[in-house]
């Protein structure tokens, strides 16, 4: 059988089970099946060193940090996060190199003979796919985020040289627990024996979650955010290594350098790191990882093909694309967006169904702030006129609901007036389509 690029992702998405599409129906937890394509595939993650990343925010720009500081220091990096954006194969990169579509086309087609205990999910097969691409490239490391959770997360077959957390607030509870206790021992489940784990940000509760855990498995534990010796002023962030800047925008990036310092110097004796690496590897992370999304200002240089409209009102409007999706990055982001905005924002937004929505929702600005309700192009996605509904028997100015992500933006950027914002997020799904309209 040869399969195209699109049959091989028609496969993988639509007859495997996945989170991604169905939500809660489409998640399976437990290392059993992980087990068994690990088996399949020839045990490809001991081949490697790990670093392993979970957390409720933060993961995506943790692990890219850490990996852009192990490629400046001459490593070859494997980096496995999800969810994509505009291509699945972003997914998997080796030294910020997408895996190409022929090896996502051979693994698909080869694991339709895998001797497996059943069908693996989307997540599943895509872990096991990853595993064996930074095998076979030789990487000498691979910084693996953590799909939803932790302790029954399909990556948590690896033994890591490091262990984070970035931090924990309540996110999937109808898997996971209803309390951040209950979620932070999910995710302080893949600390390992004798494994250093960095934790970026903990409450009470947090913390006397992951010490428990920490202890019992004899783990040294690094609270990033009690370190003595970091600051903020000037745009940048002060360690007692040294001053760095980052070039992800969004003042939690603050927050993430903290946690992704502390993870590279927990173990730099091993690493061999040198100051200077984690300086060169923050300053170009996007470039050096392909990530994309975070507070991420979208420009006419951005867009140089846009057309000479588009170019005109990106030179006089700002517009920002951002991975917010569930209170706590919201939270965060409306902060910011208050501080920024000078003008009208106009906020082209769309949620996940089973996001805590209406916790969001009493997040947003009212003052001088007009709403473009989408429906991302998942089953998962929140249906825009419902969004509309909530938003208007609440009192928001919502212009109306809009089938096409890229449509809704168009609408805003022409309506916003010289000076105003225009910010798109809400979700992930809302802001890969987003970056496929550009």
């Amino acid at each position: 059988m040869i399969m195209t690029y699109e049959e091989a992702l028609d496969l993988l998405f639509n007859r495997h089970p996945a989170y991604e599409r169905q939500g809660d129906a489409g998640y399976k937890p437990g290392l059993a099946m992980s087990e068994a394509l690990d088996a399949a595939t020839g045990y490809p993650h001991r081949r490697f060193r790990c670093i392993h990343v979970a957390g409720t925010n933060g993961k995506g720009s943790v692990t890219s940090m850490i990996a852009a500081a192990l490629m400046t220091a001459g490593y070859r990096v494997g980096l496995y996060t999800s969810p994509h954006l505009v291509d699945f194969a972003e997914r998997i990169r080796v030294n910020g190199e997408c895996i190409a579509h022929d090896d996502v086309v051979d693994f698909v087609e080869r694991s339709l003979n895998f001797d497996l205990p059943g069908v693996p999910s989307f997540f599943e097969l895509t872990t096991a796919m990853a595993f064996e691409r930074f095998a076979r490239c030789e990487v000498d490391y691979a910084v693996i985020e953590v799909g939803l959770g932790g302790r029954l997360d399909s990556t948590n077959i690896i033994t890591p040289v490091l262990s984070v957390i970035t931090n924990v607030s309540l996110e999937h509870t109808s898997l996971l627990g209803d309390t951040v206790e209950a979620i932070a021992g999910e995710k302080a489940g893949i600390i390992k024996t004798g494994v250093p784990v960095v934790v970026g940000r903990a409450d009470d509760v947090v913390r006397g979650v992951v010490e428990r855990i920490a202890a019992e498995h004899d783990a040294p534990l690094v609270i990033a955010d009690e370190v003595d010796g970091f600051a903020t002023a000037d745009g940048e962030l002060r360690t007692p290594w040294g001053a760095l800047r980052c070039d992800l925008e969004g003042d939690w990036q603050y927050e993430n350098m903290t946690t992704a310092v502390n993870a590279l110097f927990a173990i730099h004796e091993q690493l061999g790191l040198q100051w200077e690496h984690v300086v060169r590897g923050f300053a170009d992370v996007s470039a050096l990882t392909g990530l994309q999304g975070r507070w991420m200002r979208i420009t006419s240089e951005v867009c140089k093909h846009f057309d000479p409209w588009r170019s005109r009102r990106l030179g006089e409007v700002r517009v920002i694309a951002d991975s917010a999706h569930n209170p706590d990055a919201m939270r965060r982001a409306m902060a910011q967006l208050e501080r920024e905005c000078t003008g009208a924002v106009h906020l082209v937004l769309g949620f996940m169904a089973d996001k805590d929505v209406d916790t969001m929702l009493a997040l947003l600005p009212r003052d001088k702030a007009c709403y473009y309700c989408v429906q991302a192009s998942t089953s998962r996605a929140l249906p825009a006129v419902e969004l509309y509904n909530k938003m208007q028997a609440r009192g928001f100015v919502v212009d109306s609901g809009y089938a096409r992500v890229g449509q809704a933006f168009d609408t805003a950027l022409m309506r916003a007036g010289k000076g105003d914002i225009v910010y798109v997020g809400g979700s992930m799904y809302v802001l890969g389509e987003f970056l496929r309209s550009l």
